[in-house]
């Protein structure tokens, strides 16, 4: 079985370092997508963010992070009820991984996959000069987070992979993830530059955002009023406003390490977002 997830490794055309650490993260981020779906994780749950964006809709860059929202609030709803079905399947592909749960923060609940990187490059199958080049790094992790108590309005389908077997997850639709990432973009308190491209990404689709995801998200957090209204001129507006704070260079450094073609990066600044906020965001 080690062959599979070699030849899929391989189908990133990895030549640096770094492309080899984001492609085999991807194989570990898919193969959980796919142990999820053989339990029924997916009928409570819908994956979103970054990676869901990157697996599913072809965004250019890599992602570290498998996020995921319950479709309705919970309390009985545990993460750690499916981890050992990850730990299992990752185990039957010949990945020495294990899946360790995170003390719940407020509504998230998180998990880590990890492994020893050298053992798991070899058992993959990648060659010894290879595997030692890399071993620099003495583990790949990626971690899994649920948020138990989801804003109302998200909307779904229903997206299939192929690797390592055909498999279908649920997951928030276009709209509904373009309103996930808009609310990062006005509440995170840091820069996150991955937000900043993923938004670029969604703009050149010409995709239209779920306001009222976005509006129950922004409320629920303290950003808007329960009774206020909130338009697109609305968004737009704050959305300029946030672009003040924002630096740009260290945006920048961000993507760095998740893309192969810095040079998309090149017209980055202030102007830049606030006009392709005002003319393609609708």
């Amino acid at each position: 079985m080690e062959n599979i997830l070699l030849n899929r490794i391989n189908q990133y055309k990895a030549t640096t370092n770094k492309e080899y650490i984001n492609a085999i993260r991807e194989v570990i981020q898919e193969l959980t997508l796919f142990s999820l779906s053989k339990t029924d994780f997916f009928t409570k749950v819908a994956f979103l963010g970054g990676t869901a964006l990157r697996i599913f809709y072809d965004l250019d860059r890599a992602s570290e992070d498998l996020d995921f929202s319950l479709i309705k609030k919970d309390k009985n709803f545990s993460l750690d009820d499916y981890l050992p079905a990850i730990e299992k399947n990752m185990n039957a592909f010949g990945l020495a991984v294990s899946v360790q749960s995170k003390k719940s923060i407020g509504a998230v609940q998180s998990a880590f996959v990890k492994g020893d990187t050298i053992t798991n490059l070899i058992n993959i199958g990648l060659n010894e000069e290879l595997s030692k080049r890399l071993g620099h790094i003495s583990s790949i992790k990626v971690k899994i987070e649920i948020d138990t108590n989801p804003p109302s309005g998200a909307t779904f389908e229903y997206k299939y992979g192929l690797f390592p077997s055909p498999y279908r997850v649920l997951i928030y639709d276009e709209s509904s993830l373009l309103a996930g990432k808009l609310h990062a973009l006005l509440c995170r308190n840091w820069t996150k530059g991955r937000d900043y491209y993923d938004y670029v990404f969604y703009l050149n689709r010409g995709t239209k955002p779920n306001m009222d995801l976005l509006k129950n998200s922004l409320i629920q957090t303290g950003f808007l009023k329960s009774d206020c209204d909130y338009n697109i001129d609305n968004l737009k507006a704050d959305l300029i406003n946030r672009l003040d704070s924002v630096d740009f260079e260290e945006a920048k450094k961000d993507c760095s390490s998740f893309i192969k073609n810095e040079n998309k990066l090149s017209l980055w600044n202030k102007d830049f977002f606030v006009s392709i906020t005002s003319n393609y965001l609708n």
